[in-house]
């Protein structure tokens, strides 16, 4: 058992006055004498415990009331910790045996009277991709050790290519992971879809990372999951309803809202058009794009593409 579990077992102890001593650790949980007299010079002298020993009742007892261990029953801290088990099964990492540890030691050792936090937290995502936690622990494995990683990927065209890649960051966006990467077949940094890894290996050569503004810069250059240099800036126009929403949304750390009589302008730094086209659509006539002209061309033929389809 955990150093954690003996101390909060021996502070409940202590709170309900039943004068535990050594041998009352020993007993519950089979450790060595020496082992006991440690957890409690540790809670002591470490954690600052106000405690003495009673001689008459063999025992230690709180010579202070309302002393709590750090972070003891903080409903900051326990909501957090919900939030966490929460976050990690909505992004696919529920099934991985790590979380589901990691869920279970903090329910039961640090808040055992909030076990059922995580039933009372509801948290939902929409598009959430299931992680291969095979290929996900071996990435994870590679990122941290700083080793090179063999995939065999499949493109969005279901071309299959194997790939020598230095992992570089995981990414995690709207409910699908990503791993940044140097790609040494292609020569430069790639971000791969990892549900499209059909099969990862970690390998025994190590390689040096760029810093981490390096990534951070690359990371957050432009909206959407497409990366990369900064192409062209859009203007979009939201009225009505969406305006409404959109004005409190966050779609980029260098977004500009700007307030217009009916609704509500937003400026983004733009890669790829791709994903703020659906994004765009998904508002209807209740979006407009102001600049560039080539996105509004885009929205407009796709526009008809989709009349097109209900006039048939």
């Amino acid at each position: 058992m955990s150093l954690l579990e003996r101390i909060y077992y021996f502070h409940e102890e202590l709170k309900n006055s039943r004068y535990p001593n050594a041998t009352s650790l020993v007993s519950q949980f089979e450790i060595s004498p020496a082992t006991a007299r440690r957890d409690i010079a540790y809670l002591r002298d470490r954690l600052l415990a106000p405690i003495a020993f009673d001689q008459l009742k063999n025992g230690f007892y709180y010579t202070q009331e309302g002393f709590g261990l750090p972070f003891e029953k903080s409903p900051k801290i326990i909501f957090l910790l919900g939030m966490l088990s929460k976050i990690a099964d909505e992004a696919g990492l529920g099934s991985l045996e790590e979380v589901q540890s990691l869920e279970t030691k903090l329910s039961e050792l640090v808040f055992p009277e909030y076990s059922r936090l995580v039933d009372a937290i509801h948290c939902e995502w929409v598009e959430v991709e299931s992680i291969q936690p095979a290929i996900f622990e071996a990435i994870i494995e590679a990122t941290v050790t700083r080793k090179t990683l063999k995939i065999l990927y499949r493109s969005a065209q279901s071309a299959k290519s194997e790939r020598v890649l230095e992992p570089l960051r995981l990414v995690s966006y709207q409910g699908r992971w990503y791993l940044l990467a140097f790609c040494r077949l292609r020569q430069g940094k790639r971000l791969f879809h990892i549900a499209r890894i059909l099969d990862a290996l970690p390998g025994k050569e190590t390689f040096k990372r760029q810093s981490d503004d390096n990534y951070s810069s690359y990371l957050n250059s432009a909206f959407g999951i497409f990366k990369g240099e900064v192409l062209f800036n859009a203007t979009i126009r939201f009225t009505s309803t969406a305006a409404e929403l959109v004005r409190y949304q966050r779609w980029h750390r260098d977004q500009r809202i700007e307030e217009t009589e009916g609704g509500i302008l937003m400026h983004l730094p733009v890669n790829d058009d791709r994903e703020l086209l659906m994004k765009i659509l998904q508002y209807g006539s209740m979006a407009q794009v102001v600049a560039p002209d080539e996105l509004r061309q885009r929205i407009y033929q796709e526009a008809r593409a989709i009349t097109a389809q209900y006039d048939e």
